[in-house]
Parts: C-alpha cells; sequence; structure tokens
C-alpha cells in the first residue's frame, strides 16, 4: 500500500459506523450490477448486513464461479479472495477490503513446509503413487496448486467426507492439511480406526515419525489448527449438560476430537445454522464455532424462544475476520465508485492453473 493509500485509508477510519453504513449503500447503488460483495458467516454484523451473498467457504466458491460482476468485494480472509479470483473469469477482479485479514491455520501450512514433507515422505514410500495430497480450502493459493499438480483435491468441511472418499479411491492414502481435527474427524466417522491416523509436526524431520508409521498410516495429518476452535474443551459440554440436561450440543469439525465426539451434532458452517434454525421453538443450544455467528444465530432464533450459548466461557472471535470493518468496505466501494481498484487479490496464472484444477475436482463432486 503506497503511503498516499495509507493517508487515506487513516481518513476513512474516522467515519462514524452509522455514516459508514448510509455511505456504503449509497456507493452499492451507484456500482450496482457490477459489483459483488460476499460476506462470509464469521464476519462481524455491520459488515454482514451489506453482503449480497453469504455463506461459508464452499458456497462462497459457487458464487464466485458464476458471478457475472465486475468487481467481487470479499468480506472474509485472503485465501477466500484467493478462491474467488481463481475461479473468477479474466476480466473479473477479486478485491479483499483489508489485506491484514488472513487465517492464522492457513499459515501453518506454507508450500516449502509441504514440499519438504513430500520429499521426506519419498524416502519411505513413493507418495506420487500411494498419497493423496488434500488441502482444506482454508489455505494459499498454492497450495491449492500444489495439489492440483500432485493429482490431488481441495475440500471443505461442507464436503470433507466426500472428498476423502474421492481420494482414497486413488490412493491408499491422504496427505490433509493444514487442519488436524477436521481430517480427523471426517476420517474416524467414516470407520477410519485412530491408529490409522499419524501427525506430521512440520518443526520435526520426518514429520517426528518412524518409516514404520508413514509406512502403516491411511491418515497423514498436517500438525494445524484454528486458534478459535482450540478454546473449546470437553468439560464446557459437561457443564453445559449439568445445567441443562435437555439441551443440545452442536461443534464444528474444526473442533478437537474430544469436543466433537461428545457433541450432539457435528458439521460445517452452514450445518449448524440450518440445524439450529429448523430446531423446535423453545430449544437450547451449545455452538462450538466462531463467535460472531453464534451471537447472530442467538439473535435470529430468540423471537422463538430458542436458547444459542457460545461453547467457550472465554469470547473469542476470529481476530483475522474482524480485521475487515465497514470503513475498509467503505474506503473500497469509493474508490471502485471513482475508478480505483484498491487491494486487488491476483493469483499468478502458472499457480492459478492448478489450483483451478484441485477446485474444479471438488466442484465436479456437485456436494
Amino acid at each position: 500500500m503506497t503511503a498516499t493509500a495509507a493517508i487515506k485509508i487513516q481518513r476513512f477510519s474516522e467515519v462514524s459506523d452509522d455514516d459508514c453504513q448510509a455511505r456504503i449503500q449509497a456507493a452499492k447503488e451507484v456500482l450496482g450490477e457490477r459489483l459483488l460483495i460476499l460476506g462470509h458467516h464469521y464476519q462481524r454484523e455491520e459488515v454482514f448486513r451489506h453482503a449480497d451473498a453469504s455463506g461459508d467457504s464452499l458456497k462462497l466458491s459457487r458464487v464466485a464461479a458464476a458471478s457475472r460482476a465486475e468487481y467481487i468485494v470479499f468480506c472474509g480472509v485472503h485465501f477466500m479472495a484467493e478462491v474467488a479470483d481463481i475461479l473468477s473469469r479474466p476480466d473479473q477482479v477479486a478485491i479483499l477490503p483489508d489485506l491484514a485479514a488472513g487465517c492464522s491455520m492457513a499459515d501453518m501450512a506454507n508450500l516449502a513446509k509441504v514440499e519438504r514433507a513430500w520429499r521426506e515422505l519419498s524416502e519411505v514410500i513413493d507418495p506420487d503413487q500411494t498419497v493423496t495430497p488434500v488441502t482444506y480450502i482454508n489455505s494459499a493459493a498454492d497450495l491449492k496448486s500444489f495439489c492440483g499438480e500432485h493429482g490431488g483435491i481441495v475440500c471443505t468441511s461442507t464436503n470433507a467426507r466426500h472428498v476423502l472418499e474421492w481420494a482414497f479411491e486413488r490412493r491408499e492414502k491422504i496427505l490433509f492439511f493444514p487442519d488436524q481435527h477436521l481430517g480427523r474427524n471426517t476420517a474416524y466417522k467414516m470407520g477410519i480406526p485412530l491408529d490409522d491416523m499419524v501427525v506430521w509436526d512440520f518443526d520435526q524431520p520426518m514429520g517426528g515419525l518412524t518409516a514404520e508409521q508413514i509406512k502403516n498410516a491411511k491418515m497423514i495429518l498436517w500438525k494445524g489448527f484454528c486458534s478459535v476452535h482450540q478454546m473449546f474443551r470437553p468439560e464446557h459440554i459437561d457443564a453445559f449438560r449439568k445445567k441443562f440436561p435437555d439441551g443440545k450440543v452442536i461443534s464444528h469439525p474444526e473442533a478437537s476430537f474430544e469436543v466433537c465426539q461428545k457433541s450432539d451434532y457435528v458439521g460445517s458452517t452452514e450445518f449448524i445454522i440450518k440445524t439450529i434454525n429448523e430446531s423446535p421453538d423453545g430449544s437450547r443450544w451449545l455452538v462450538g464455532t466462531e463467535l460472531n455467528l453464534v451471537k447472530r444465530l442467538a439473535e435470529q432464533n430468540k423471537a422463538r424462544g430458542t436458547h444459542v450459548h457460545f461453547m467457550s466461557p472465554t469470547l473469542c472471535m476470529c481476530s483475522t475476520m474482524f480485521r475487515i470493518d465497514p470503513q475498509h468496505l467503505l474506503w473500497t466501494l469509493e474508490n471502485l465508485v471513482e475508478g480505483k481498484v484498491v487491494n486487488q487479490i491476483k493469483v499468478p496464472e502458472k499457480t492459478a492453473a492448478q489450483a483451478r484444477l484441485a477446485l474444479q475436482r471438488m466442484l465436479d463432486l456437485n456436494i
């Protein structure tokens, strides 16, 4: 960002939230169908309300691919805007209102570490013949590209089981990154024993594993996690059940194995929303996922007497998702009104081509 741009965004940071809301709406009206704002469910409410389409990663990936808008403004994090750029037309522009909106989980796996792991695996097995690399959509474009190049695929929390089934049909093992919990919880529900899963510690030679462990494993899980979902603990569920014996517990599969095993339901963000919104009036829920979404669900269901509780006693939101505020969105849109594109996300075509292949393998499953 140039010094001039920094000064201008500083000026926008001083705009009140009320003024922001009105000016954002005015900019949207000027841009009309040239603009599509995508909002992930974890966004703060004052930004989320301006989304033309909302959803989890899979839904928004499809919306980005189908969009005819000239500008795709992604209110989410960096990897999501990369996916929008990869799947959109060459004449479309993907924009992230705040470039600091990243993902700590995605940062736990980078291309250098994954390529090193692939080389080290080759000392024990032939990974190109025996291992399918599967990356969670919460990852950088170059890791999606790595999967495309090596016969792999992308997954989301919605379609993880179907993706793993696809992968096992092709090779006997899976290297799953960056989130170990989604990989473990999904594989276990498929009937794969925990003994057939190992964790690859990317800070250790050979992932901290023996040759025998690698040879025997079906799932090689990257030692990554979501900083929000790791805060949820089994004892939080125990305390809830003691206080509300009739209450139900629902968790995202990025939560730990122990938390998911104690939950009544485990599923993606869209699954959580659907399950709670369709639950009986007056029901009570403990929810193990990001705070902004839980607060939104609580508000939406309050009128029918349904109680929605956040699982952790410590209020924690995704700090990187929270980076996008109304002021950054306003700065982005008013620049577009003036014919200026700021914070464009552009994936190099060589990387995008292989990443697109891995993403298309996922989309072709039609899940």
